[in-house]
């Protein structure tokens, strides 16, 4: 007897499955994006500085004094010294090219022709109005490369917040169209994801023999994507994107 009626049990339940797997199915999922543009409030320079020399403390001696004159000029153009901090260091011996001829010994015991230490500085910039002068003014102070420009927002939670709310108002907004087209309703939510991007441009190079003159000049053509800024500069940071993206799920009513 108690196992007809757990039999008799299940059978019961057997129509309620397709009514329930029929209502689950009934969602709809999209997509919506948004972009918002603006202006950069801050920069984040690295610049390199090199010395190539015979003798090891010369070529020292000499990269030091760069570096000291690059770090003089930040000061005095009134960049705060928190903003400045040296991240690389090397110090690399260059031997004779052509070794082919010589013994094992023989090249155990060359001395290096000369002797090259690079040294590089990040910067964070905050004037942006100056970025001109003060590029213009590191590569007069000791600065020979430029290895990188990050044009930045410091209020990136904010421009990103407010591109998802545009994002998920397009998501809405899709799913209405795409519901009322099939004569059916937007229900709540069921599921959701979000994803960013932007807040920044940058720029990067390495320790090739470009001069940094040149290396400037093609990034803030880029960056600025205009023939130049105000009061004759050179430079013009123009504006950076913040992307917001969403997926969600739709309950259909």
């Amino acid at each position: 007897m108690k196992y007809r009626l757990l039999f008799a049990l299940a059978l019961a339940a057997l129509p309620a499955l397709p009514a329930f797997a029929e209502k689950a199915s009934r969602s709809i999922s999209v997509s919506g994006s948004a972009e918002i543009k603006v202006a950069p409030d801050e920069i984040l320079l690295n610049v390199g500085v090199e010395s190539r020399h015979p003798k090891l403390d010369q070529a020292k001696r000499l990269n030091d004094e760069s570096v000291a004159a690059a770090l003089a000029f930040l000061k005095r153009s009134g960049v705060p010294d928190k903003d400045v901090q040296t991240d690389f260091i090397s110090i690399e011996p260059d031997y004779q090219r052509d070794n082919s001829n010589r013994t094992a010994l023989e090249r155990s015991t060359l001395v290096p022709l000369v002797y090259i230490v690079r040294k590089s500085i990040g910067i964070k910039v905050t004037r942006v109005a100056g970025f001109d002068d003060l590029l213009t003014g590191l590569l007069e102070n000791g600065v020979q490369y430029i290895h990188g420009i990050e044009f930045r927002t410091s209020q990136l939670r904010k421009h990103r917040d407010a591109a998802r709310a545009l994002a998920i108002r397009a998501a809405k907004e899709k799913a209405d169209a795409l519901t009322s087209e099939l004569g059916v309703r937007r229900g709540p939510a069921q599921s959701i994801s979000e994803s960013y991007s932007g807040g920044w441009w940058r720029s990067a190079a390495g320790w090739g023999h470009s001069g940094g003159q040149q290396l400037m000049q093609n990034v803030m053509q880029n960056a600025g994507g205009g023939d130049g800024g105000e009061d004759g500069a050179t430079s013009a940071v123009g504006q950076i994107s913040v992307n917001a993206s969403v997926s969600v799920t739709f309950e259909i009513e």
